[in-house]
């Protein structure tokens, strides 16, 4: 079969909405449902592999890091699972509410967001490294360049935290919840928000570098290739930005 035609390969049914993203790693498909699982599939067959139950439903989407899989479910905990087994290797209990932020695994430590928190704990342990407050829930997934660690929260700020202490560094506010997960790219910083913006800020000092007006929501994450910023909004168009200049 001719890998460009769009042929169907394979499909496997969970018992629930897939919002989770999918990870591939070796062979193995890893993907959350809604149905409370996370699930293993064999790639080349869409055969299970495993499946390791949670307590509630799985939208965030999982981090496969040294043979384990990382991942949160809305019962409060975060998961690290063998990738291998399935079997369980520990789980970190958030102060309260969901996790469906994903996480990011970087030096040995993972990176996520719960309610009204940024966390960061041991890849190995689960034990917490630091905790930093927000003032609402974090839907947004962190991302970690050159020590810091960025992250949009539902109080409508994207926040500049130190990776190895969870200080502020800056925050900078929008008019809209900030559920759009960020990406850093030569010192600036792209991120969407509730407010019909796409926002350009600088890495270091968090001032404002651009903004640009969609019609709806950004609740899209963007990425950033050769110059251009590519993002979805709530309106039905799919944008490509000038990086530099924002038009």
């Amino acid at each position: 079969m001719d890998a460009g035609s769009g042929d169907l390969r394979w499909k496997y049914e969970t018992g629930g909405w897939v919002w989770s993203s999918p990870a591939v790693v070796g062979s193995v498909v890893y993907v959350g449902s809604y149905d409370g699982y996370l699930y293993a599939v064999d790639a080349d067959s869409g055969e299970l592999r495993w499946r390791y139950k949670t307590e509630e439903r799985v939208i965030s989407s999982p981090a496969v890091v040294d043979g384990v899989v990382y991942i949160g479910s809305s019962d409060g905990y975060l998961y690290a699972v063998d990738a291998a087994s399935g079997d369980l290797r520990w789980r970190h209990g958030m102060s309260w509410g969901a996790v469906d932020s994903s996480p990011l695994v970087v030096d040995g430590v993972v990176y996520v967001g719960s309610y009204a928190s940024v966390y960061a704990l041991d890849a190995a342990s689960g034990d917490l490294r630091w905790r930093y407050e927000t003032g609402a829930w974090v839907y947004s997934s962190p991302v970690v360049v050159d020590g810091v660690v960025y992250v949009g929260s539902d109080d409508s700020y994207l926040y500049a935290l130190d990776a190895a202490s969870g200080d502020l560094r800056w925050r900078y506010e929008t008019d809209g919840w900030v559920w759009s997960s960020p990406v850093a790219v030569d010192g600036v910083v792209y991120v969407g928000s509730y407010d019909y913006y796409l926002y350009a800020v600088d890495a270091d000092s968090g001032d404002l570098r651009w903004r640009y007006e969609t019609g709806d929501f950004v609740e899209s994450s963007p990425v950033v290739v050769d110059g251009v910023v590519y993002v979805g909004s709530g309106d039905g168009y799919l944008y490509a930005v000038d990086a530099s200049g924002g038009r």
